[in-house]
């Protein structure tokens, strides 16, 4: 049994027309049906799918990026496999592509679980991760007009994934590329493992939102504990997006358990998101629950 859920992001607003990220996001399913088909590995398919949303330029993630006050572009990302509760993150990356691949050889080359800022690029050099050439060509500011981009509000862009292989493990990635505005050296939850992301042996979750709430709520640990302590998934995840929304914070996370059941509930006005079921069906949504 096999099953993926990924997200693109919790600022859908019904004014937009989202057809090519319905497009892409059924795509990279696809293509990751095949892969967790062949037996890879629940961690390399969710780093894969990560880069596919990363590098597509339509969501406020890798070459979605949008500007800080000061002009840079600073990314986020994180992954945790459940299997052995492994973590590797970097927060305000600036200067490369794929901040899931830093995350990665982060968890897979070093003792730590977190790089940030000038010590996360210069390890990402030194491992020969792609750097960004003219970033004025590169970056495409998506999500312009979304709820990523609200004057004088906290604002949120993401793209994560969850996924069961067919060895019963699970694993979790999630990648932010900031939002117009934001004060330079913020992080959000997004590379916070626990908060932006979370595996373990029964659940994987993904975050996208206002990622200061989800910071204070521990939300996709939170998940897993709960889960732990016999809640079903939906019952989990539905209060953790409880718990946010009584706080003033919107967004929306997805999670999948052991047995390939999947959860992806929200506050906001819509989150991009898409699947594949335990019996091999493949959907996507953008605004209906």
């Amino acid at each position: 049994m096999t099953a993926l859920i990924l997200h693109g992001g919790a600022g859908a607003r019904r004014e937009r027309d989202y057809t090519r990220e319905v497009a892409h996001m059924r795509q990279v399913v696809e293509a990751m049906k095949a892969r967790l088909d062949a037996g890879a590995p629940a961690l390399d398919v969710a780093v894969e799918t990560t880069v596919l949303l990363e590098d597509s330029g339509l969501y406020v993630a890798g070459r979605g990026a949008s500007p800080n006050l000061a002009g840079a572009y600073e990314l986020d990302a994180s992954l945790m496999d459940g299997a052995t509760r492994r973590a590797g993150a970097v927060a305000a990356l600036q200067g490369f592509r794929n901040p899931v691949m830093a995350a990665r050889a982060v968890m897979d080359h070093t003792p730590h679980v977190m790089l940030a800022g000038e010590g996360a690029a210069l390890f990402a050099l030194d491992r020969g991760l792609e750097p960004i050439g003219d970033e004025t060509a590169w970056f495409t500011h998506a999500g312009q007009g979304e709820d990523n981009h609200p004057p004088g509000t906290l604002g949120h862009g993401t793209v994560g994934c969850c996924v069961l292989d067919r060895e019963g493990r699970l694993a979790a990635a999630t990648s932010t590329a900031g939002v117009f505005g934001k004060m330079p050296g913020r992080v959000g939850d997004t590379p916070i493992p626990g908060a932006g992301s979370w595996a373990d042996g029964q659940v994987a979750v993904s975050a996208t939102g206002q990622g200061e709430y989800f910071i204070r709520v521990a939300a996709c640990a939170q998940i897993g504990w709960r889960v732990g302590a016999g809640q079903s998934l939906a019952e989990a995840a539905g209060a953790v997006i409880g718990q946010i929304g009584e706080l003033g914070g919107d967004g929306g996370l997805i999670a999948l358990d052991r047995e390939g059941n999947i959860a992806q509930p929200f506050n906001s006005q819509g989150m991009k998101r898409a699947w594949l079921t335990a019996e091999g069906e493949i959907g996507v949504e953008v605004f209906g629950r």
